[in-house]
């Protein structure tokens, strides 16, 4: 049984940082792509970030720059470091494995399992 577990979200004001942690249980998942979408209410999926198995990295064009994925492999963590945090920003985040092609544009197509969300608010 796969499990994603998200943790960090928060309300923030513009400018202001917040840091998403993910915890995976129930599967090998430092084997797989790993990332992050957010959603807000009534629009679609969109892809944040992507972390490989081999570290190597994507990110959305809205976000590079301000964004940082990484990895624990020895601790089944994945995080999202959210630096100059924007209203825009404003969604719930989910935690995304098993993304059969590792780009963030391609995670709402391809990604495998998600946890439940934890929300982020902008002011």
């Amino acid at each position: 049984h796969v499990q994603l577990v998200e943790s960090g979200g928060g309300s923030v004001q513009a400018g202001g940082s917040l840091r998403l942690s993910c915890g995976a249980t129930g599967y090998a998942y430092t084997k797989y792509c790993m990332g992050w979408f957010r959603q807000e209410p009534g629009k679609e999926r969109e892809g944040v970030a992507t972390i490989d198995r081999d570290g190597s990295t994507s990110y959305a064009d809205s976000v590079k720059g301000r964004f940082t994925i990484s990895r624990d492999d020895d601790e089944y963590m994945v995080y999202l470091q959210m630096n100059d945090l924007q209203p825009e920003d404003t969604a719930m985040y989910h935690c995304a494995a098993a993304i059969s092609v590792c780009y963030a544009d391609y995670i709402p197509t391809f990604l495998g399992y998600q946890g439940q969300g934890t929300q982020v608010t902008v002011s």
